[in-house]
C-alpha cells in the first residue's frame, strides 16, 4: 500500500498551573482556542473543536502520522504560552500544568464528544475541574496516584 492514512482520534486535556483562572476573560479564552487550533494544525493533527473554561482546556483532534503525542502537547503548551504573555500584558505569570490527559475517541463518538467540549462552561456550574478529569480516568479504564495529578 503506498499511501499511510491515519484515522485517530484524540480528547486532550490539560489544565492552566493550580488550576488559575488565566482565561475568564471571554475574548481572550477564545482567542486561546482558536490559536491552540491554529498550532495543532500546522503541526498536522487537525483541530475538530478546541474549548474549555477559565482554567482549563479541552481539545478535540485527529492526530497525525508524523508527530508523537509528547511533542504535539509539549508544542501545543509552549506556543500558547508565548502567545498569550504577548498578547495581554496582565497575563505574565501564565501557566499550563505540567501533566496532561489524552483519551481515544472513536469516530462514532466524535458528535458526542463536540457537544461535550462545546458545553463546558455550562458543565463546570456544577462540576470542578478535578471531579471532571477524575470521571474521565475512570471512564477509560485509567488507573493514578492522587499525589502526582494536581499541581
Amino acid at each position: 500500500m503506498p499511501q499511510s492514512l491515519t484515522a485517530v482520534y484524540l480528547h486532550l486535556v490539560f489544565s492552566t498551573k493550580n488550576r488559575v483562572a488565566y482565561l475568564r476573560d471571554t475574548q481572550i479564552r477564545e482567542e486561546m482556542h482558536a490559536y491552540l487550533g491554529g498550532v495543532s494544525n500546522k503541526l498536522g493533527a487537525p483541530a475538530l473543536l478546541i474549548g474549555g473554561t477559565d482554567d482549563h482546556v479541552h481539545a478535540l483532534c485527529r492526530l497525525g502520522r508524523s508527530i508523537t503525542l509528547a511533542d504535539w502537547v509539549k508544542e501545543l503548551k509552549r506556543a500558547s504560552s508565548l502567545w498569550i504573555k504577548k498578547r495581554a500584558s496582565d497575563q505574565h505569570e501564565f501557566a499550563w500544568q505540567s501533566g496532561y490527559g489524552i483519551f481515544s475517541v472513536s469516530a462514532s463518538n466524535i458528535e458526542s464528544v463536540e457537544t461535550y467540549i462545546a458545553d463546558q462552561v455550562e458543565h463546570h456550574r456544577k462540576q470542578t475541574f478535578q471531579e471532571e478529569f477524575r470521571l474521565l480516568l475512570k471512564k477509560h479504564g485509567m488507573t493514578w496516584d492522587e499525589r502526582y495529578l494536581w499541581e
